[in-house]
């Protein structure tokens, strides 16, 4: 694979310091059941890489020692890790929104045939990766099957309650008792039970070397076309730009089209969008429990300065620190912005 690290620094891109902690952001490691062309975490299901006991035992810990309002679990495909459930569960214990970016076809993978339902259970956010509604750009982007095991993932998290409107997951605000939003539990029906919220957002990413079409009119598409096709409900649409980094870089870079790329990248930037980047407010840390201004960074082997680690956490706040920049970044204010909570614009 092709790396582009030395080719994203020095960069001009301008200087950040982070705000008020309030999400982590887990990888709990590498091991996916899909291999996607535009993965910026080089996934699949040959990887071995996933946190150990050790480091998933101190997350419900940081939660608690820096009230943080959101645990943000990614991978891979999170859910393979043998403790995904006891983590979600500590964490929901504690009052704290937890959000799992699943990729929809390990719903169906043998041996997480309940997954959905305990998702539901613990009223776990879903962020559901379907780069299109149309199948034939799904399988190509993603393999062949893949759109057919998205929508049967969908169809079973609508019958669960997920994707209503008007739903949202209130997090626990500091000071607020412990257990205030302690999971229901229950969740034997196909409805959720009264008061539940289980929120269903999509995630877009674009199939090339182009940034995502305005969020809004895109989602209204979205919704329209799942709707009408597959009688399919979701909250919200996530426009996410590809970065420049891993997979989708080695791939711009053996076709020649890195360059223009981070020309569109750097001619779209807005200086509007600094204001609401996601390093701001959130930390990424990998398998090993070492910590990154975002998930991008962690890709790129660009950690958090002063050799910051997960156990840090729980002794020193990381407010008003210096992020560290690369020309990726730009990648995040061009156009109507991206990050991991969708356009920023």
């Amino acid at each position: 694979m092709l790396d582009t690290l030395p080719l994203l620094s020095p960069t001009d891109f301008p200087a950040l310091k982070r705000g008020r902690l309030t999400t982590l952001q887990v990888n709990l490691g590498y091991r996916c059941n899909q291999s996607c062309q535009h993965c910026h975490v080089n996934a699949g299901p040959q990887r071995t890489e996933m946190m150990d006991d050790t480091q998933v035992e101190l997350i419900p810990q940081v939660l608690a020692a820096r009230r943080l309002e959101t645990l943000d679990l990614t991978g891979g495909a999170p859910e393979l890790h043998s403790r995904f459930r006891w983590l979600v569960a500590e964490a929901r214990a504690l009052g704290v929104r937890v959000i799992d970016r699943c990729n929809l076809t390990i719903l169906s993978e043998p041996g997480h045939e309940d997954l959905a339902e305990f998702l539901a259970e613990q009223q776990v956010e879903v962020v559901a990766s379907l780069p299109c509604y149309l199948e034939d750009n799904v399988d190509k982007q993603r393999g062949k099957g893949v759109y057919a095991r998205s929508i049967a993932g969908l169809k079973r998290l609508n019958a669960l309650g997920y994707g209503q409107a008007g739903g949202g997951l209130a997090s626990r605000s500091p000071g607020r008792p412990k257990n205030d939003l302690a999971p229901s539990g229950g969740g034997s029906g196909d409805f959720p039970e009264p008061g539940a919220q289980r929120i269903l957002n999509l995630v877009y990413n674009p199939g090339g070397a182009h940034l995502p079409p305005a969020q809004a009119g895109l989602e209204a598409a979205y919704k329209r076309e799942l709707l009408e096709r597959h009688g399919i409900v979701f909250n919200r649409l996530l426009t996410l730009a590809n970065m420049p980094i891993l997979r989708f870089g080695s791939t711009l870079l053996s076709k020649g089209g890195f360059e223009d790329y981070m020309v569109l990248l750097k001619s779209s930037h807005n200086p509007a969008n600094l204001a609401g980047v996601m390093c701001r407010e959130l930390i990424s840390v990998d398998w090993q429990g070492r910590l990154y201004d975002c998930d991008f960074n962690q890709m790129l082997g660009l950690a958090m300065r002063g050799h910051a680690t997960l156990a840090g956490l729980l002794e020193v706040d990381p407010a008003d620190a210096a992020i560290r920049v690369a020309e990726h970044c730009y990648g995040c204010t061009a156009g109507q912005g991206s990050s991991c909570g969708g356009a920023l614009a």
